[in-house]
Protein backbone atom coordinates (compact mmCIF):
# COMPACT_ATOMS: atom_id res chain seq x y z
CA UNK A 1 0.00 0.00 0.00
CA UNK A 2 1.27 3.16 -1.19
CA UNK A 3 1.53 5.09 2.25
CA UNK A 4 4.86 7.27 2.87
CA UNK A 5 4.67 8.71 6.23
CA UNK A 6 6.17 10.55 9.15
CA UNK A 7 4.01 10.43 12.45
CA UNK A 8 4.34 12.98 14.73
CA UNK A 9 2.67 12.95 18.67
CA UNK A 10 -0.88 13.92 17.97
CA UNK A 11 -2.68 15.30 21.07
CA UNK A 12 -6.05 14.45 23.13
CA UNK A 13 -6.38 18.31 23.27
CA UNK A 14 -7.13 19.07 19.67
CA UNK A 15 -6.56 22.01 17.19
CA UNK A 16 -6.34 21.97 13.69
CA UNK A 17 -2.59 23.59 14.00
CA UNK A 18 -1.48 20.16 15.56
CA UNK A 19 0.17 21.51 18.35
CA UNK A 20 1.43 18.72 20.41
CA UNK A 21 -0.04 18.85 24.06
CA UNK A 22 -0.36 14.61 25.07
CA UNK A 23 0.82 11.64 23.39
CA UNK A 24 -2.67 9.91 23.45
CA UNK A 25 -3.60 10.04 19.29
CA UNK A 26 -7.36 10.32 19.38
CA UNK A 27 -9.58 6.98 18.49
CA UNK A 28 -11.89 7.27 16.01
CA UNK A 29 -15.61 6.21 15.20
CA UNK A 30 -16.98 6.45 12.21
CA UNK A 31 -20.79 5.83 12.01
CA UNK A 32 -21.19 5.38 7.86
CA UNK A 33 -25.07 5.05 7.29
CA UNK A 34 -26.94 4.33 4.03
CA UNK A 35 -29.60 6.32 2.23
CA UNK A 36 -29.81 8.52 4.91
CA UNK A 37 -31.45 11.92 3.69
CA UNK A 38 -31.05 15.43 4.55
CA UNK A 39 -33.86 15.92 5.90
CA UNK A 40 -34.56 12.17 7.99
CA UNK A 41 -33.05 12.77 11.32
CA UNK A 42 -34.68 15.14 13.95
CA UNK A 43 -30.66 17.04 14.58
CA UNK A 44 -31.63 18.55 10.79
CA UNK A 45 -35.03 19.30 11.16
CA UNK A 46 -37.44 16.18 11.35
CA UNK A 47 -40.71 16.51 13.00
CA UNK A 48 -42.22 13.53 12.41
CA UNK A 49 -39.54 11.27 13.61
CA UNK A 50 -37.46 11.27 16.88
CA UNK A 51 -33.71 10.26 16.69
CA UNK A 52 -32.47 11.72 20.15
CA UNK A 53 -28.93 9.64 20.08
CA UNK A 54 -27.91 11.61 17.09
CA UNK A 55 -29.15 14.83 18.32
CA UNK A 56 -26.67 14.08 21.53
CA UNK A 57 -23.94 14.04 19.21
CA UNK A 58 -24.76 17.18 16.94
CA UNK A 59 -25.44 18.86 21.03
CA UNK A 60 -22.03 17.97 21.85
CA UNK A 61 -20.46 18.54 18.29
CA UNK A 62 -20.31 20.28 15.18
CA UNK A 63 -23.63 19.57 12.79
CA UNK A 64 -22.49 20.59 9.11
CA UNK A 65 -25.40 22.19 7.20
CA UNK A 66 -23.80 22.22 3.67
CA UNK A 67 -21.45 18.68 3.44
CA UNK A 68 -21.70 16.20 0.17
CA UNK A 69 -21.26 12.64 -0.13
CA UNK A 70 -19.21 12.57 -3.09
CA UNK A 71 -22.11 11.18 -5.25
CA UNK A 72 -25.64 9.74 -5.39
CA UNK A 73 -25.08 6.51 -5.01
CA UNK A 74 -23.13 4.41 -2.35
CA UNK A 75 -20.41 2.31 -4.08
CA UNK A 76 -18.49 5.47 -5.23
CA UNK A 77 -19.00 7.35 -2.06
CA UNK A 78 -17.65 4.77 -0.52
CA UNK A 79 -14.83 4.30 -2.90
CA UNK A 80 -14.12 8.18 -2.26
CA UNK A 81 -13.71 7.93 1.29
CA UNK A 82 -11.67 5.73 1.88
CA UNK A 83 -9.28 6.55 -1.26
CA UNK A 84 -9.64 10.23 -1.13
CA UNK A 85 -10.14 10.46 -5.02
CA UNK A 86 -13.39 10.76 -6.56
CA UNK A 87 -14.67 7.74 -8.37
CA UNK A 88 -15.25 8.59 -11.45
CA UNK A 89 -11.79 8.41 -11.49
CA UNK A 90 -11.66 5.04 -12.08
CA UNK A 91 -13.62 2.44 -14.65
CA UNK A 92 -16.22 0.42 -13.07
CA UNK A 93 -17.00 1.91 -9.73
CA UNK A 94 -20.41 2.41 -10.42
CA UNK A 95 -23.13 0.56 -8.07
CA UNK A 96 -20.99 -2.69 -7.60
CA UNK A 97 -23.08 -6.12 -8.32
CA UNK A 98 -22.95 -9.06 -5.41
CA UNK A 99 -19.80 -10.36 -6.92
CA UNK A 100 -17.61 -7.51 -8.44
CA UNK A 101 -14.10 -8.03 -7.69
CA UNK A 102 -12.40 -5.61 -5.26
CA UNK A 103 -12.51 -1.96 -6.89
CA UNK A 104 -9.47 -0.94 -4.84
CA UNK A 105 -6.13 -0.74 -5.65
CA UNK A 106 -4.26 -3.23 -2.97
CA UNK A 107 -1.33 -0.61 -3.98
CA UNK A 108 -2.95 2.66 -3.34
CA UNK A 109 -3.13 4.88 -0.61
CA UNK A 110 -5.90 4.78 1.39
CA UNK A 111 -7.76 6.14 4.89
CA UNK A 112 -7.14 3.52 6.92
CA UNK A 113 -3.58 2.41 5.29
CA UNK A 114 -2.94 6.23 6.73
CA UNK A 115 -4.02 5.48 9.87
CA UNK A 116 -2.22 2.33 10.51
CA UNK A 117 0.98 4.06 9.50
CA UNK A 118 -0.37 6.24 12.41
CA UNK A 119 -0.25 3.32 14.76
CA UNK A 120 -4.01 2.59 15.15
CA UNK A 121 -5.62 -0.68 14.95
CA UNK A 122 -8.06 -0.35 12.07
CA UNK A 123 -11.59 -2.00 11.43
CA UNK A 124 -14.83 -2.12 9.58
CA UNK A 125 -18.29 -3.43 10.68
CA UNK A 126 -21.12 -3.79 8.06
CA UNK A 127 -21.77 -2.85 4.50
CA UNK A 128 -18.97 -3.29 1.67
CA UNK A 129 -20.25 -3.08 -1.48
CA UNK A 130 -16.55 -1.99 -2.77
CA UNK A 131 -16.28 -5.74 -4.11
CA UNK A 132 -14.37 -8.68 -2.93
CA UNK A 133 -11.31 -11.02 -4.49
CA UNK A 134 -9.44 -10.86 -7.51
CA UNK A 135 -10.19 -10.49 -11.07
CA UNK A 136 -12.38 -13.77 -11.09
CA UNK A 137 -14.71 -12.22 -7.73
CA UNK A 138 -15.02 -13.73 -4.67
CA UNK A 139 -13.98 -17.37 -3.75
CA UNK A 140 -17.29 -17.94 -1.52
CA UNK A 141 -15.88 -21.56 -0.63
CA UNK A 142 -12.62 -20.48 0.01
CA UNK A 143 -10.19 -17.47 1.22
CA UNK A 144 -12.23 -14.32 0.08
CA UNK A 145 -9.10 -12.00 -1.05
CA UNK A 146 -8.21 -9.34 -1.71
CA UNK A 147 -10.50 -7.36 0.50
CA UNK A 148 -10.81 -4.62 3.65
CA UNK A 149 -7.60 -6.38 4.96
CA UNK A 150 -5.19 -5.75 1.87
CA UNK A 151 -6.73 -2.35 1.59
CA UNK A 152 -5.42 -1.25 5.60
CA UNK A 153 -7.87 -2.77 7.67
CA UNK A 154 -6.86 -4.76 10.31
CA UNK A 155 -9.81 -6.31 11.10
CA UNK A 156 -13.63 -7.01 8.95
CA UNK A 157 -16.54 -8.48 9.39
CA UNK A 158 -19.06 -7.69 6.19
CA UNK A 159 -22.24 -7.70 4.37
CA UNK A 160 -20.13 -8.34 1.08
CA UNK A 161 -22.49 -5.87 -0.82
CA UNK A 162 -26.02 -5.01 0.32
CA UNK A 163 -28.55 -6.48 2.37
CA UNK A 164 -30.92 -6.60 -1.04
CA UNK A 165 -28.29 -8.58 -2.82
CA UNK A 166 -26.95 -12.93 -2.35
CA UNK A 167 -25.05 -13.88 -0.79
CA UNK A 168 -26.83 -13.09 2.28
CA UNK A 169 -24.28 -14.16 4.57
CA UNK A 170 -21.53 -12.11 6.87
CA UNK A 171 -18.04 -12.43 6.07
CA UNK A 172 -15.19 -11.95 8.27
CA UNK A 173 -11.88 -11.22 7.36
CA UNK A 174 -11.13 -13.46 4.67
CA UNK A 175 -14.38 -15.95 5.11
CA UNK A 176 -17.89 -16.54 5.32
CA UNK A 177 -19.18 -17.25 8.87
CA UNK A 178 -20.49 -20.32 9.74
CA UNK A 179 -20.14 -21.86 6.50
CA UNK A 180 -21.04 -25.58 6.12
CA UNK A 181 -18.61 -27.09 3.80
CA UNK A 182 -21.02 -29.95 2.78
CA UNK A 183 -23.10 -27.03 1.26
CA UNK A 184 -21.18 -24.74 -0.49
CA UNK A 185 -22.25 -21.65 -1.96
CA UNK A 186 -22.81 -20.92 -5.37
CA UNK A 187 -23.80 -17.64 -6.53
CA UNK A 188 -24.70 -16.14 -10.04
CA UNK A 189 -25.68 -12.55 -10.92
CA UNK A 190 -27.06 -13.51 -14.83
CA UNK A 191 -28.50 -16.52 -14.44
CA UNK A 192 -30.45 -19.01 -12.14
CA UNK A 193 -28.52 -21.85 -10.12
CA UNK A 194 -29.95 -24.21 -7.96
CA UNK A 195 -33.42 -24.73 -6.63
CA UNK A 196 -34.22 -22.26 -4.30
CA UNK A 197 -37.47 -20.32 -4.74
CA UNK A 198 -37.42 -16.99 -6.38
CA UNK A 199 -39.66 -14.78 -6.12
CA UNK A 200 -40.50 -14.45 -9.69
CA UNK A 201 -41.57 -17.90 -9.50
CA UNK A 202 -42.78 -18.24 -6.22
CA UNK A 203 -44.39 -14.98 -4.98
CA UNK A 204 -46.31 -16.84 -2.58
CA UNK A 205 -43.71 -17.42 -0.36
CA UNK A 206 -42.71 -13.99 -0.12
CA UNK A 207 -43.63 -12.13 3.62
CA UNK A 208 -42.24 -8.44 1.73
CA UNK A 209 -42.77 -8.18 -2.00
CA UNK A 210 -40.94 -6.14 -4.72
CA UNK A 211 -42.34 -3.35 -6.35
CA UNK A 212 -39.71 -3.88 -8.81
CA UNK A 213 -36.58 -5.87 -9.74
CA UNK A 214 -35.41 -8.17 -6.88
CA UNK A 215 -37.64 -10.57 -7.92
CA UNK A 216 -34.45 -13.50 -7.40
CA UNK A 217 -33.77 -15.84 -5.13
CA UNK A 218 -35.32 -15.77 -1.73
CA UNK A 219 -33.53 -15.34 1.55
CA UNK A 220 -35.79 -15.01 4.52
CA UNK A 221 -38.93 -14.46 2.70
CA UNK A 222 -37.10 -12.05 0.63
CA UNK A 223 -36.64 -11.87 -2.59
CA UNK A 224 -32.87 -10.48 -3.44
CA UNK A 225 -31.15 -9.10 -6.54
CA UNK A 226 -28.98 -12.03 -7.72
CA UNK A 227 -29.54 -15.82 -7.37
CA UNK A 228 -27.85 -18.22 -4.80
CA UNK A 229 -27.54 -21.70 -3.40
CA UNK A 230 -25.87 -23.28 -0.68
CA UNK A 231 -24.87 -22.05 2.65
CA UNK A 232 -27.51 -22.17 4.81
CA UNK A 233 -26.30 -22.46 8.16
CA UNK A 234 -24.20 -19.16 6.94
CA UNK A 235 -27.76 -17.27 6.11
CA UNK A 236 -27.99 -13.77 7.91
CA UNK A 237 -31.27 -12.93 10.00
CA UNK A 238 -32.70 -9.99 8.70
CA UNK A 239 -34.16 -8.91 11.75
CA UNK A 240 -31.06 -9.05 13.86
CA UNK A 241 -28.56 -7.66 11.34
CA UNK A 242 -28.09 -4.41 13.23
CA UNK A 243 -27.54 -6.44 16.70
CA UNK A 244 -25.02 -8.10 15.15
CA UNK A 245 -22.82 -4.97 13.96
CA UNK A 246 -23.58 -3.62 16.75
CA UNK A 247 -22.11 -6.62 18.78
CA UNK A 248 -19.22 -6.96 16.65
CA UNK A 249 -18.60 -3.00 17.28
CA UNK A 250 -18.45 -3.33 20.60
CA UNK A 251 -16.15 -6.12 20.52
CA UNK A 252 -14.11 -4.32 18.66
CA UNK A 253 -14.26 -1.36 20.66
CA UNK A 254 -13.07 -3.71 23.79
CA UNK A 255 -10.80 -5.35 21.88
CA UNK A 256 -8.61 -2.35 21.24
CA UNK A 257 -9.25 -0.03 23.88
CA UNK A 258 -5.95 0.46 25.00
CA UNK A 259 -4.59 1.74 21.99
CA UNK A 260 -5.44 4.11 19.50
CA UNK A 261 -8.22 2.75 17.17
CA UNK A 262 -10.51 3.40 13.78
CA UNK A 263 -13.50 1.76 13.70
CA UNK A 264 -15.65 2.32 10.42
CA UNK A 265 -19.57 1.25 11.22
CA UNK A 266 -21.42 1.21 8.36
CA UNK A 267 -24.80 0.33 8.75
CA UNK A 268 -27.29 -1.71 7.27
CA UNK A 269 -30.20 0.42 7.98
CA UNK A 270 -31.63 2.68 6.31
CA UNK A 271 -31.17 0.47 2.70
CA UNK A 272 -34.00 -1.69 1.87
CA UNK A 273 -34.90 -4.54 2.59
CA UNK A 274 -36.04 -2.46 5.73
CA UNK A 275 -37.12 -5.11 8.03
CA UNK A 276 -37.12 -3.76 11.43
CA UNK A 277 -36.09 -5.73 14.77
CA UNK A 278 -39.19 -6.45 16.79
CA UNK A 279 -37.63 -3.75 19.38
CA UNK A 280 -38.88 -1.17 16.58
CA UNK A 281 -41.34 -2.74 14.49
CA UNK A 282 -44.03 -0.32 14.36
CA UNK A 283 -43.16 2.22 16.83
CA UNK A 284 -42.33 5.16 14.37
CA UNK A 285 -45.93 5.13 12.66
CA UNK A 286 -44.56 5.73 9.15
CA UNK A 287 -43.92 1.70 8.47
CA UNK A 288 -40.31 0.06 8.49
CA UNK A 289 -38.69 2.71 6.28
CA UNK A 290 -39.62 5.05 9.98
CA UNK A 291 -39.01 1.70 11.97
CA UNK A 292 -35.54 1.87 10.65
CA UNK A 293 -34.38 5.13 11.18
CA UNK A 294 -35.22 4.58 14.89
CA UNK A 295 -33.02 1.16 15.04
CA UNK A 296 -30.41 3.48 13.59
CA UNK A 297 -30.75 5.80 16.00
CA UNK A 298 -30.46 2.94 18.57
CA UNK A 299 -27.45 1.73 17.20
CA UNK A 300 -25.69 5.43 17.60
CA UNK A 301 -26.55 5.15 21.17
CA UNK A 302 -25.19 1.37 21.49
CA UNK A 303 -21.70 2.46 20.54
CA UNK A 304 -21.82 5.69 22.57
CA UNK A 305 -22.75 3.55 25.57
CA UNK A 306 -20.14 1.28 24.64
CA UNK A 307 -17.33 4.13 24.59
CA UNK A 308 -18.91 5.29 27.95
CA UNK A 309 -18.03 1.91 29.55
CA UNK A 310 -14.95 1.71 28.40
CA UNK A 311 -13.83 4.97 29.50
CA UNK A 312 -13.69 5.68 25.76
CA UNK A 313 -16.38 8.59 25.06
CA UNK A 314 -13.53 11.09 25.90
CA UNK A 315 -10.95 10.20 23.72
CA UNK A 316 -12.54 9.68 20.21
CA UNK A 317 -13.85 11.24 17.76
CA UNK A 318 -17.32 10.44 16.70
CA UNK A 319 -18.34 10.94 12.74
CA UNK A 320 -21.51 10.40 11.51
CA UNK A 321 -22.45 10.59 7.88
CA UNK A 322 -24.42 9.22 5.15
CA UNK A 323 -23.33 7.82 1.81
CA UNK A 324 -25.71 9.37 -0.41
CA UNK A 325 -29.32 10.73 -0.10
CA UNK A 326 -32.81 9.20 0.69
CA UNK A 327 -34.95 6.81 -1.66
CA UNK A 328 -38.58 6.09 -0.13
CA UNK A 329 -39.42 2.94 -2.73
CA UNK A 330 -36.11 1.41 -3.60
CA UNK A 331 -37.71 -1.89 -4.61
CA UNK A 332 -40.30 -3.24 -2.36
CA UNK A 333 -43.80 -2.72 -1.05
CA UNK A 334 -42.89 -1.89 2.63
CA UNK A 335 -45.24 1.39 2.94
CA UNK A 336 -42.85 3.86 2.69
CA UNK A 337 -44.31 6.32 0.37
CA UNK A 338 -48.15 5.19 1.70
CA UNK A 339 -46.87 5.92 5.34
CA UNK A 340 -44.29 8.80 4.91
CA UNK A 341 -47.23 11.74 6.03
CA UNK A 342 -45.20 14.92 6.62
CA UNK A 343 -42.07 13.21 6.69
CA UNK A 344 -39.76 15.13 4.16
CA UNK A 345 -36.33 13.01 3.71
CA UNK A 346 -34.67 15.20 1.42
CA UNK A 347 -35.37 18.24 4.03
CA UNK A 348 -37.01 20.25 0.60
CA UNK A 349 -34.18 19.22 -1.70
CA UNK A 350 -34.72 18.18 -5.23
CA UNK A 351 -33.76 14.93 -5.96
CA UNK A 352 -32.88 12.26 -3.83
CA UNK A 353 -30.80 9.05 -3.90
CA UNK A 354 -29.51 8.64 -7.90
CA UNK A 355 -30.42 12.44 -8.62
CA UNK A 356 -27.80 15.41 -9.86
CA UNK A 357 -29.69 17.49 -7.49
CA UNK A 358 -29.17 18.47 -4.03
CA UNK A 359 -31.10 15.81 -2.41
CA UNK A 360 -28.61 13.27 -4.85
CA UNK A 361 -25.24 13.98 -2.37
CA UNK A 362 -25.82 16.89 0.18
CA UNK A 363 -26.31 14.64 3.26
CA UNK A 364 -25.86 14.68 7.45
CA UNK A 365 -22.81 14.99 9.31
CA UNK A 366 -22.22 15.78 12.53
CA UNK A 367 -18.30 15.46 14.01
CA UNK A 368 -18.41 14.75 18.16
CA UNK A 369 -15.33 16.21 19.38
CA UNK A 370 -13.53 14.64 22.50
CA UNK A 371 -12.38 17.96 23.96
CA UNK A 372 -15.61 19.50 23.12
CA UNK A 373 -14.11 21.14 20.60
CA UNK A 374 -16.59 23.10 18.40
CA UNK A 375 -19.75 21.87 21.00
CA UNK A 376 -23.24 22.88 19.73
CA UNK A 377 -21.93 24.57 16.55
CA UNK A 378 -23.81 24.65 13.47
CA UNK A 379 -21.37 25.22 10.44
CA UNK A 380 -21.99 26.17 6.82
CA UNK A 381 -18.68 25.28 5.56
CA UNK A 382 -18.77 23.26 2.59
CA UNK A 383 -17.47 20.11 3.28
CA UNK A 384 -16.75 16.68 0.95
CA UNK A 385 -16.45 13.27 2.83
CA UNK A 386 -13.69 12.76 0.16
CA UNK A 387 -11.29 14.67 2.22
CA UNK A 388 -11.34 12.74 5.59
CA UNK A 389 -8.05 11.09 3.88
CA UNK A 390 -5.49 13.68 4.44
CA UNK A 391 -7.65 15.58 7.36
CA UNK A 392 -7.21 12.44 9.38
CA UNK A 393 -3.65 12.16 8.45
CA UNK A 394 -3.27 15.75 9.80
CA UNK A 395 -5.21 15.17 12.87
CA UNK A 396 -3.04 11.75 13.50
CA UNK A 397 0.39 13.36 12.63
CA UNK A 398 0.62 11.99 9.53
CA UNK A 399 3.04 14.52 7.61
CA UNK A 400 2.80 12.99 3.99
CA UNK A 401 0.63 11.68 1.72
CA UNK A 402 1.33 9.99 -1.70
CA UNK A 403 0.42 11.96 -4.60
CA UNK A 404 -1.96 9.03 -5.80
CA UNK A 405 -4.65 11.10 -3.52
CA UNK A 406 -5.47 13.40 -5.98
CA UNK A 407 -9.12 14.88 -4.93
CA UNK A 408 -8.73 14.68 -1.02
CA UNK A 409 -7.86 18.44 1.02
CA UNK A 410 -6.40 18.92 4.26
CA UNK A 411 -9.62 20.31 5.67
CA UNK A 412 -9.14 19.53 9.68
CA UNK A 413 -9.83 23.25 10.28
CA UNK A 414 -12.84 22.69 8.56
CA UNK A 415 -13.83 19.91 10.23
CA UNK A 416 -12.65 21.11 13.87
CA UNK A 417 -15.29 24.46 13.41
CA UNK A 418 -12.38 26.60 13.08
CA UNK A 419 -12.62 27.20 9.84
CA UNK A 420 -16.15 28.58 8.47
CA UNK A 421 -16.10 28.64 5.12
CA UNK A 422 -14.16 25.51 3.57
CA UNK A 423 -13.71 24.14 0.20
CA UNK A 424 -14.52 26.58 -2.53
CA UNK A 425 -15.98 23.91 -4.74
CA UNK A 426 -16.55 20.28 -5.03
CA UNK A 427 -17.93 17.82 -7.55
CA UNK A 428 -21.09 15.69 -7.31
CA UNK A 429 -21.33 12.17 -9.40
CA UNK A 430 -25.34 11.05 -9.90
CA UNK A 431 -25.92 7.57 -11.44
CA UNK A 432 -24.83 6.99 -15.23
CA UNK A 433 -22.09 9.20 -15.19
CA UNK A 434 -22.73 12.56 -15.21
CA UNK A 435 -21.05 15.06 -12.77
CA UNK A 436 -21.76 18.50 -11.62
CA UNK A 437 -19.55 21.13 -10.14
CA UNK A 438 -20.46 23.32 -6.95
CA UNK A 439 -18.38 26.30 -6.51
CA UNK A 440 -19.48 28.72 -3.57
CA UNK A 441 -22.89 29.61 -3.81
CA UNK A 442 -23.47 27.95 -7.24
CA UNK A 443 -23.63 25.02 -8.80
CA UNK A 444 -23.59 23.86 -12.50
CA UNK A 445 -24.82 20.66 -13.84
CA UNK A 446 -23.15 18.87 -17.20
CA UNK A 447 -25.55 17.82 -20.18
CA UNK A 448 -26.73 14.49 -20.27
CA UNK A 449 -29.26 13.10 -22.71
CA UNK A 450 -31.27 10.64 -20.63
CA UNK A 451 -34.55 10.18 -18.36
CA UNK A 452 -36.18 12.48 -16.56
CA UNK A 453 -36.84 10.23 -13.71
CA UNK A 454 -34.94 6.91 -12.62
CA UNK A 455 -36.00 4.58 -14.76
CA UNK A 456 -37.66 1.84 -12.58
CA UNK A 457 -40.12 3.83 -10.84
CA UNK A 458 -38.66 5.82 -7.54
CA UNK A 459 -40.09 8.81 -8.74
CA UNK A 460 -36.94 10.95 -8.26
CA UNK A 461 -35.72 13.22 -10.81
CA UNK A 462 -32.70 12.40 -12.14
CA UNK A 463 -31.42 15.62 -13.11
CA UNK A 464 -30.61 14.76 -16.61
CA UNK A 465 -31.44 17.94 -19.56
CA UNK A 466 -29.92 18.42 -22.62
CA UNK A 467 -28.64 21.74 -21.92
CA UNK A 468 -26.28 22.89 -18.74
CA UNK A 469 -27.73 23.88 -15.50
CA UNK A 470 -26.89 26.33 -13.57
CA UNK A 471 -28.35 27.42 -10.20
CA UNK A 472 -27.46 30.02 -7.06
CA UNK A 473 -28.09 27.77 -4.27
CA UNK A 474 -28.06 30.17 -1.67
CA UNK A 475 -31.24 32.03 -3.49
CA UNK A 476 -32.31 28.57 -4.83
CA UNK A 477 -31.41 25.85 -2.22
CA UNK A 478 -34.05 23.89 -4.38
CA UNK A 479 -33.00 24.40 -7.89
CA UNK A 480 -36.26 25.44 -9.46
CA UNK A 481 -34.59 28.05 -11.74
CA UNK A 482 -31.88 27.26 -13.96
CA UNK A 483 -29.82 30.33 -14.81
CA UNK A 484 -27.53 28.98 -17.68
CA UNK A 485 -29.00 30.82 -20.17
CA UNK A 486 -28.62 34.20 -17.77
CA UNK A 487 -24.78 33.40 -17.02
CA UNK A 488 -23.24 32.34 -20.45
CA UNK A 489 -19.76 33.04 -19.35
CA UNK A 490 -19.95 31.48 -15.98
CA UNK A 491 -21.54 28.13 -17.21
CA UNK A 492 -18.32 28.74 -19.92
CA UNK A 493 -15.70 29.18 -16.59
CA UNK A 494 -17.56 26.14 -14.59
CA UNK A 495 -17.38 23.76 -17.69
CA UNK A 496 -14.00 24.32 -18.03
CA UNK A 497 -12.99 23.99 -14.94
CA UNK A 498 -14.63 20.83 -14.65
CA UNK A 499 -12.95 19.21 -17.86
CA UNK A 500 -9.55 20.64 -16.32
CA UNK A 501 -10.35 18.38 -12.88
CA UNK A 502 -11.62 15.51 -15.12
CA UNK A 503 -8.16 15.63 -16.73
CA UNK A 504 -5.26 17.12 -14.53
CA UNK A 505 -6.97 16.85 -11.30
CA UNK A 506 -7.40 19.61 -8.94
CA UNK A 507 -6.69 23.05 -10.58
CA UNK A 508 -7.25 24.83 -7.10
CA UNK A 509 -4.67 23.59 -5.29
CA UNK A 510 -3.59 27.42 -4.05
CA UNK A 511 -6.54 27.31 -1.62
CA UNK A 512 -5.36 24.00 -0.31
CA UNK A 513 -2.91 22.54 1.69
CA UNK A 514 -1.93 19.03 0.28
CA UNK A 515 -0.14 18.06 3.55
Amino acid sequence: MAVSCKNKTAETEISSDNTTQESQKPNIVFIYTDDLGYGDISAYGATEISTPAIDALADEGILFQNAYATAATCTPSRYSLLTGDYAWRKKGTGVATGDESLLIDTNRTTLPGVLQSAGYKTGIVGKWHLGLGDGNGPDWNGKISPGPLEIGFDYSYLIPATGDRVPCVFVENHHIVNLDPNDPITVNYKEKVGDWPTGKENPELLTMKPSQGHNHTIVNGVSRIGYMTGGKAALWDDETIPMELVDKSKKFITTNKNQPFFLLLSTHDIHVPRIANTMFQGKSGMGPRGDVILQLDWTVNEIIKTLKEQNLYDTTVIVFSSDNGPVVDDGYQDQAKELLGNHNPTGGLRGGKYSAYEGGSKIPLIIRWPDGKGKGTVSKALVSQVDFLRSFAQLTGVENVEDDVIDSQNRLDVFLGDNATGRTSLVQESFMGPLSYLEGEWKYIEPKDGPKLVPWGTEIETGFQKEPQLYHLKNDPNETENLASKFPERVSDYREKLANLKKDGFTNQHEVNLN
